[in-house]
């Protein structure tokens, strides 16, 4: 899923094309995009795009008109520039946004349809859409650090819960946790302030890093490969390579679509964290350490 770089990525591309300029018209392709029929997409025709903005994970369209369009890439959406009338490609093809300058185009690959797209009216509209997640690099520590003990979970489901944290999903999220040396399963009520002040710093530093970085591979052009596993992340997507800082083999833990991804001598003091599906398989032969784990995979 397109997290908070990624997104600040696509509206910086989307503002040198589009702000200022009339959309004249959306091609709808998919009828399981358009959420919402009042006002009619019609509507947007002619009018202006007057700014962009983030909503999390969400890409707002400010219209003439007081006119807003909010776009959810889920998973697996995402935004093509092409030349003036371009066609939405095949199966993937969700919706056509069309300038006299070039086409936007909204793609979704595999056959779940989670992408979205909503056209409403009026800027108190929003809120519909506000999760109440706090801006990570709006902060300063101390409400970072409130907002962190606010519930009792796990630091990988609070960074990436929207209601306590805006725009940090599963990629961001490992990558902040093992720049902090802070095992995923941590409990946030249980971190001390040196902790909580390392999660903080290493949740500027990731975010700012990677937005730098995006912004430097995609130019003044547009983001062509916008994915979640990156050549240069720490460990997110690595399993079994080499963490980068004691060379240690990245692990894992498995839940439902989604994996997390750490470094056992880094981040958890050398033991392994118990993969859901696995741990229920094996129960007492699951391997505590990576030792052992390691004396398994050799066996």
């Amino acid at each position: 899923m397109p997290e908070l770089p990624d997104v600040v990525v696509y509206l910086e591309a989307l503002e040198r094309r589009i702000v200022g300029r009339a959309l004249r018209g959306v091609r709808v392709s998919s009828p399981f995009v358009l959420r919402t029929v009042e006002p009619p997409i019609a509507a947007v025709a002619g009018r202006r795009v007057l700014g962009l903005r983030r909503m999390g994970k969400r890409l707002v369209w400010e219209l003439e008109g007081d006119l807003f369009l909010v776009m959810h890439l889920m998973i697996a959406g995402r935004l093509r520039w092409g030349a003036p009338g371009a066609k939405a490609p095949g199966k993937i093809g969700l919706a056509a946004f069309d300038f006299d300058e070039g086409t936007l185009l909204l793609t979704e690959a595999g056959s779940k349809r989670r992408a979205s797209l909503h056209l409403v009216a009026g800027a108190s509209s929003l809120a519909d859409f506000a999760r109440g997640g706090l801006e990570p690099l709006e902060a300063g520590e101390a409400e970072f650090v409130a907002r962190l003990r606010l519930e009792n979970h796990t630091l990988k489901r609070t960074l990436t819960d929207p209601r306590l944290f805006s725009g940090i999903g599963n990629a961001y999220s490992d990558e902040i946790l093992h720049r902090a040396r802070l095992s995923p399963l941590r409990l946030s009520s249980k971190l001390d302030d040196a902790e909580a002040a390392r999660l903080f710093a290493a949740t500027r530093e990731i975010l700012l890093e990677w937005t730098d970085r995006l912004r430097r591979e995609t130019g003044e052009g547009f983001p062509v490969k916008v994915t979640a596993f990156r050549k240069g992340m720490a460990v997110h997507g690595r399993y079994r390579e080499p963490c980068p800082v004691c060379g240690t083999p990245v692990q894992r833990i498995r839940y439902a679509e989604n994996e997390t991804n750490y470094c056992p001598l880094c981040q958890t003091e050398g033991r392994l964290l118990a993969d859901r599906g696995l741990s229920r398989l094996l129960r007492q032969d699951w391997p505590r350490s990576l030792e052992e784990m390691e004396e398994r995979l050799k066996s």
